[in-house]
């Protein structure tokens, strides 16, 4: 079920909504990748903005802990019967997304953080759909394999090509979607929009207790 696309659709929702928040409620960052932030990191160390850089470099070791726990919690509860392994990552990122939605008075960059954090989670613990590597929380990667899968169906060496590309583009449909009603609902709702992708992982953490005919967990 983890590797479903209607996981990989719910959490890529969630990807482009908490963009979207970031960028609209907390001073113009988006939290989910780092690449960015690396960049600004470069150029802030070069015009000797020591504090500058220290503000971009808190994202990017918050991005690193949250690979650590997932791996952590995938040796934790990777045997366990009754517990997808993935379950306890989506529940870690709910309630950091509670909190800052409880407390919208936390400054930006405890947010910022915090949600560099919880999408180092998603991205660890989520990375296929039916086997093909996908990125929930970016888009660029997901372009990548949708050309690269058109090339293969044209060439004719890939049967399963057009099924992969298929959920490659529906996966960043499902982010720019995410993203507009992350725009939609931080504009009607500020910092309680948080309380949508807060269901959206909810739901997903409970499709997780179900497991397809014929399919691992």
């Amino acid at each position: 079920m983890s590797e479903t696309f209607r996981v990989g659709a719910l959490l890529a929702c969630v990807g482009g909504f908490l963009d979207a928040y970031t960028f609209l409620c907390r001073g113009g960052v988006f939290a989910n990748a780092q690449t960015g932030n690396l960049a600004l990191l470069g150029i802030r160390l070069a015009a000797g903005d020591w504090a500058g850089a220290c503000g971009y470099l808190l994202p990017v070791v918050a991005f690193v802990l949250g690979i650590l726990l997932a791996e952590a919690l995938r040796r934790l509860f990777g045997r366990w019967a009754a517990l997808h392994w993935r379950q306890p990552l989506l529940i870690a990122e709910a309630a950091t997304l509670a909190v800052c939605a409880v407390f919208p008075a936390l400054p930006d960059t405890a947010v910022t953080v915090a949600i560099s954090f919880v999408c180092a989670l998603q991205v660890q613990g989520f990375r296929k759909i039916h086997g093909s590597p996908i990125a929930t929380t970016m888009c660029t990667g997901n372009l990548r394999a949708a050309i690269e899968a058109a090339l293969a169906w044209r060439g004719g060496a890939d049967a399963a090509a057009p099924r992969r590309g298929l959920h490659t583009l529906g996966a960043t449909a499902c982010f720019v979607l995410g993203a507009a009603l992350g725009a939609a609902a931080s504009a009607a709702f500020s910092h309680g929009a948080l309380w949508v992708p807060f269901g959206l992982l909810f739901a997903t953490c409970l499709l997780l207790f179900r497991r397809p005919a014929g399919e691992g967990r």
